[in-house]
C-alpha cells in the first residue's frame, strides 16, 4: 500500500515518462492528491497495465486539488539533454499547479532546486507515495496519447504499440526509413550509430 503523504505540508509529487524513448517528448506530471486520498490499483505507471492507467487518469484528475502536465521536446532534449529536460518538464508541470505547493516529493534522485520550495528526490518514489504514482500514471497516459497522434503522421514506426521506445520493430523502421522530425538526434538511434545519416 502506498503512502499517502511524506510530509504534513501541502506536497506535490512530480514524475516523466518518455525518458529512455527515441522519439518524442519527455513528458512530466504534478499533482497535489488531497490528505486522506486512498485508491487501491494506484501504483508506479510501469507496474499498471494501460487499461488500469486509463481507469485512474479521471479519478486522479477528479479527485487531486491541482495538477499539471507538461512536454519537453526533442529540439530541446537535444539541446539541454535528457536529464536536463527531465527536470525542466518536472518543473513546468509543478509550475502549473494553481495551489502553491510548500513540498515537492520527485521520484528519483536528481532535480533542482525550484521556487525556494523544499523537495525531496525519492528513488522508487513512484512505489512508495500516492502523490508520485499518481504523477507517473498522469505523465504516462499523457505522453502515450500524444504518441498515438503522432503515430498517424508516421505509421511505419508503430508509435502507437511502441511509444517511441527503442524496440526491435522501431529500430528497423529508422534503419529502413530514416530519422524524423520527432526522433532525438542526441541519442543512439541504431547499434551502429555511424550507419545512419543525420
Amino acid at each position: 500500500m502506498l503512502k499517502n503523504t511524506f510530509s504534513s505540508l501541502i506536497e506535490a509529487g512530480t514524475d516523466e515518462a518518455g525518458r529512455g524513448c527515441l522519439a518524442g517528448p519527455v513528458t512530466a506530471a504534478a499533482i497535489i492528491l488531497p490528505p486522506g486520498f486512498k485508491n487501491e490499483i494506484l501504483n508506479d505507471s510501469k507496474l499498471l497495465t494501460e487499461k488500469k492507467r486509463i481507469h485512474l487518469k479521471p479519478i486522479l484528475e477528479k479527485n487531486a486539488i491541482c495538477f499539471g502536465v507538461a512536454h519537453i521536446y526533442p529540439k530541446e532534449i537535444d539541446k539541454i539533454n535528457i536529464l536536463n529536460a527531465s527536470i525542466l518538464a518536472m518543473q513546468q508541470a509543478i509550475d502549473q499547479l494553481t495551489t502553491l505547493p510548500e513540498f515537492i516529493i520527485v521520484d528519483g534522485n536528481r532535480f533542482k532546486p525550484f521556487k525556494d520550495i523544499p523537495h525531496e528526490c525519492i528513488i522508487k518514489g513512484d512505489g512508495k507515495y500516492m502523490s508520485i504514482a499518481g504523477a507517473s500514471v498522469l505523465a504516462k497516459t499523457a505522453r502515450d496519447s500524444y504518441m498515438e497522434e503522432l503515430h498517424e503522421e508516421y505509421p511505419m514506426y508503430n508509435w502507437k504499440q511502441n511509444k517511441g521506445y527503442p524496440t526491435k520493430e522501431h529500430r528497423e523502421a529508422i534503419r529502413k526509413h530514416g530519422i524524423t522530425k520527432y526522433h532525438r538526434k542526441s541519442f543512439k538511434q541504431l547499434p551502429e550509430q555511424l550507419t545512419l545519416n543525420l
